[in-house]
């Protein structure tokens, strides 16, 4: 196995290349992996059953200690995979409190924050073929309007008499 991130990784069922994936995939790619469910509106609006989860993005809990709370997305941190929701928090034992830093898996988007909108997909062009006869009368059409006009004998002349005066 080797020890760099490979773009051409399909899958595997051996766990430690699992995690080896997850552990070494570069940042771009490390969003997919914070991504949670949508409500059911939004899902039927976006058309998908999850989303990367963004910065001002409100979401319930779904699963632990604080399950049926909602708040918005503070922070959301790609190495650790982990999101810091608004209002989540425990006292610690000093008294003070710290955010908790949640699973993305444990976590519903039930509002979204302002997303840019994907690029439509761009409509193939359907090339016709053209036979060779075609192309090549196509090539001469062109060659003739990029190549400068020859000079005729009359126009060297005249050329010639302004020169001379």
């Amino acid at each position: 196995m080797k020890k760099e991130f490979s773009t051409a990784w399909k899958a595997s069922s051996q766990p430690r290349k699992q995690r080896k994936y997850r552990a070494k995939a570069p940042l771009h790619l490390r969003k997919k992996f914070v991504s949670a469910a949508l409500s059911k509106d939004l899902k039927k609006k976006e058309q998908t059953r999850n989303i990367p989860v963004k910065k001002n993005d409100k979401v319930k809990i779904m699963r632990g200690k604080f399950k049926g709370k909602t708040g918005k997305v503070l922070e959301v941190d790609l190495k650790y995979s982990r999101i810091v929701v608004e209002g989540i928090q425990v006292t610690k034992q000093d008294g003070s409190k710290a955010n908790v830093k949640m699973q993305p898996s444990n976590l519903q988007i039930t509002e979204m924050a302002e997303r840019k909108p994907k690029a439509a997909k761009k409509e193939v062009k359907k090339v016709e073929k053209k036979s060779a006869s075609e192309k090549r009368s196509e090539l001469k059409k062109t060659d003739k309007k990029d190549k400068p006009k020859e000079k005729t004998k009359e126009t060297k002349k005249s050329e010639k008499k302004k020169w001379d005066t």
